[in-house]
């Protein structure tokens, strides 16, 4: 019987391109280290995941539904919250368990990975720790876990800067949200009873996710509410990957004057079908500004946009790399990659989200001060032209952008995060 020497890793993906992005940064680390390294989400990633070198395996059919949920309709506010949680998350937990049981029958794993909303890991924790893999909670969105120190996640609302009334205040609002979200929680625990896996027990729903070993979060502590109870968090940094292709410089590039601020808008690769959202009170409130304005599409056809102010330049996409450095000001409906990219570059945030969890990453804007937060995900122009300009002028935002950045920059990614778990392995903390 041959001796095993290659360490052996499974991650697992909700099928969403912002889920997808940053576990395939952290396999391809795996894979330079020289681990065997299979990835499962939905099966049309198959070559993102193939082209990063790893070995790609399907999730079922009816686990492979996450970009096809609330395609016509995001989830908005607390009260859809019981139905997004479930239909997105909960229900497609049993059959994805049953091929994380079934790839690790196949070959047993040292480590796996999980997303935060990837619940079909939850069937691991049936077993005691020595009869598992290593668990890895991989926070590629805000944290959701409680705390006496915040309130309830999900509301977008700030930590008070207060401690004592905050306290006050998030203790009534942690109990008026368990039972507003008594749906999701009872789904929740059902689904938890049929995979093995311990209740919650009064927990939030969030809490489920402090069951694994280790919990790394995508971002840096200065992006993230601090507090004093509640589970360990392991700050790596956002997971990045390398540019899929060279896109270069568009034609209209050289109209980008160094003297006039660049203000990019984007509504990211998925809430890219209703451009009056966001990307049309923009272009209506900086039409007649002295700046340009650069609108990426998502990849969506660029016939799909409102007409173009002549200040207005167009790209389905564009390489941050050249763009952001030229970039005065950000204006985004808070996908957690994007906001990453613009503090990593020192750029001031306007952000308009209220899906999803972008309820959260809107928060966090209006926290850290690195931005501000327009509290909807449909603007009029004049709350975009005021913001704009709030930003452009008053140097507090750019300043904490850029200081939010040089934490960025200095963070460990994924090779702090593999080596930390290979400490783990070894016994270390």
């Amino acid at each position: 019987m041959g001796i095993k020497t290659q360490r052996s890793a499974l991650l697992c993906s909700m099928p969403a391109v912002g889920h997808v992005g940053p576990m395939t940064v952290v396999g391809r680390e795996l894979a330079r280290r020289g681990w065997r390294v299979r990835l499962l989400t939905g099966r049309r990633y198959r070559q993102q995941v193939e082209s990063a070198g790893l070995e790609f395996a399907a999730l079922p059919p009816e686990a492979d539904t996450l970009d096809d949920v609330g395609a016509d309709e995001r989830n908005r506010g607390l009260a859809t919250i019981n139905r997004g949680v479930e239909e997105a998350f909960i229900r497609p937990a049993l059959p994805a368990a049953a091929r994380v049981e079934e790839l690790l029958a196949e070959e047993p794993a040292d480590v796996v990975f999980h997303d935060m909303t990837f619940l079909g890991v939850q069937t691991l924790f049936s077993r005691p720790r020595e009869e598992r893999p290593l668990t890895v909670m991989c926070g590629i969105g805000p944290a959701g876990f409680s705390s006496r120190d915040r309130p309830p996640y999900g509301m977008g609302i700030v930590p008070s800067r207060h401690r004592w009334w905050g306290r006050l205040r998030d203790a009534a609002l942690n109990r008026s949200a368990r039972m507003v979200l008594g749906p999701a929680h009872r789904a929740l625990d059902d689904c938890l009873e049929r995979l093995g896996a311990p209740p919650l027990g009064g927990a939030f729903f969030m809490d489920v996710l402090d069951r694994s070993d280790i919990l790394a979060q995508f971002t840096v502590p200065e992006f993230e509410y601090p507090r004093s109870d509640g589970p360990e968090l392991r700050f790596y940094g956002p997971m990045t990957a390398p540019p899929s292709r060279a896109l270069g410089a568009p034609p209209w590039w050289d109209e980008l004057r160094p003297d006039v601020p660049v203000v990019h808008v984007t509504q990211g690769t998925v809430a890219n079908t209703d451009f009056s959202e966001l990307v049309e009170p923009t272009l209506t409130a900086l039409a007649d500004e002295d700046v340009r304005v650069v609108v990426t599409a998502g990849g969506a056809d660029l016939s799909a946009l409102p007409p173009l102010p002549a200040n207005t330049f167009a790209a389905p996409f564009l390489d941050y790399e050249l763009l952001l450095p030229r970039t005065s000001a950000f204006v985004t409906n808070g996908g957690y990659g994007g906001l990453h990219h613009a503090m990593r570059h020192g750029v001031p945030i306007v952000i308009a989200g209220d899906s999803e969890d972008k309820v959260e990453t809107s928060a966090r804007v209006q926290w850290s001060g690195a931005g501000v937060s327009l509290r909807t995900g449909r603007p009029t122009p004049e709350a975009v032209r005021t913001a704009v300009n709030a930003v452009l002028r008053e140097p507090g935002y750019a300043a904490t952008s850029r200081r939010i950045g040089r934490s960025i920059a200095a963070s460990s990614g994924a090779p702090g995060l593999v080596h930390d778990v290979e400490e783990a392995l070894r016994g270390g903390p």
